[in-house]
């Protein structure tokens, strides 16, 4: 059982209407996610991460009639992880300069007029998680994260209702796992590799959040081999709060965004050319969309899940 320690808390007042689980519910891998828990009841968001310090838990709990946030935080990453609430929550995201041109995106921005672009300030941990991402289903992947950080990751610090969650792995952690292990969580070796990688530059992509340019950080994730517009986008997304990051290169954002502002399917091509009015918020169209609900209507069965061999070849993502 998870033993109790002492905890910092912190209460934020944003000036705004805060959830935190419709902000950061994007970072969660799947509803199994061992990193997050979340109360729909008192729409608390529980994370165990990997702050500078070491693993932290941290507890974010809105308490909407005093348009306040109340964070706690347990272990040795506490003082970081109160210190970037606010980014967390969105509040280094801004809005100015983005124009709705099409009704179903006015309709979006004023259903979520609150949704800010969070920033999770863990770079390295959104790579991992990104890599195991490429080229598979959400379900698939979201199988692995669950597995490898549950098999190599370490009980999540705090109270007794930290329970069941857990803290992703260090950076030499994930560069030690076996081979064989990434095959049995289902993760061929092109995407281990992904990982193992930027595990052993860690510290180099941590330093891409002091970088001045979004076009900075991006040459910087792409110079890993395996890394391609899609990853540094989820990358740019999740730990920089780049709220231009569209995630080019997927099986569905490009046609769901597209059908939703045309009623046409297009390829990535057509949809860059068609919200390139928007640059600067093209990610923010993308999750204000995926907020609104189901993008492009589905046809016949879904897709079957892949089976991965050892090198196997996909495209760069």
């Amino acid at each position: 059982m998870t033993s109790v320690m002492a905890s910092m808390t912190r209460r934020w007042v944003p000036g705004r209407p805060v959830d935190p689980q419709l902000l950061i519910g994007s970072l969660r891998r799947g509803a199994g996610d061992p990193t997050y828990r979340f109360d729909r009841d008192t729409r608390t968001v529980w994370r165990a991460t990997r702050a500078p310090d070491g693993p932290v838990l941290l507890r974010l709990t809105p308490y909407g009639a005093l348009g306040e946030i109340e964070a706690e935080a347990w272990g040795p990453g506490a003082a970081w992880a109160l210190d970037g609430v606010p980014e967390l929550l969105g509040d280094a995201d801004s809005w100015d300069g983005f124009e709705p041109r099409h009704d179903v995106l006015a309709q979006a921005a004023r259903r979520f007029a609150y949704f800010r672009v969070p920033r999770t300030r863990a770079v390295f941990e959104a790579m991992a998680a990104a890599g195991i991402e490429q080229v598979v289903t959400g379900k698939e992947a979201f199988r692995a994260w669950r597995v490898l950080v549950k098999t190599y990751g370490e009980p999540a610090p705090g109270s007794a209702a930290s329970e069941a969650l857990w803290v992703p792995p260090t950076p030499e952690q994930w560069r030690l796992i076996p081979s064989w292990m990434w095959l049995r969580a289902g993760v061929d070796g092109r995407r281990s590799r992904v990982v193992i990688t930027a595990a052993t530059r860690a510290k180099a992509l941590e330093r891409t959040l002091t970088m001045a340019s979004a076009s900075d950080v991006e040459r910087a994730l792409r110079s890993l081999p395996g890394v391609g517009v899609w990853t540094a986008a989820e990358v740019r997304q999740r730990a920089h709060g780049d709220a231009d990051a569209f995630s080019f290169a997927d099986y569905h954002v490009s046609r769901n965004v597209s059908y939703a502002l045309t009623g046409e399917e297009l390829d990535d091509d057509a949809t860059a050319e068609l919200i390139e009015p928007y640059r600067g918020h093209r990610y923010r169209v993308q999750r204000l969309l995926e907020l609104s609900g189901p993008g492009h209507p589905r046809y016949g069965p879904r897709m079957s899940l892949p089976r991965h061999t050892p090198g196997a070849t996909h495209r760069l993502r």
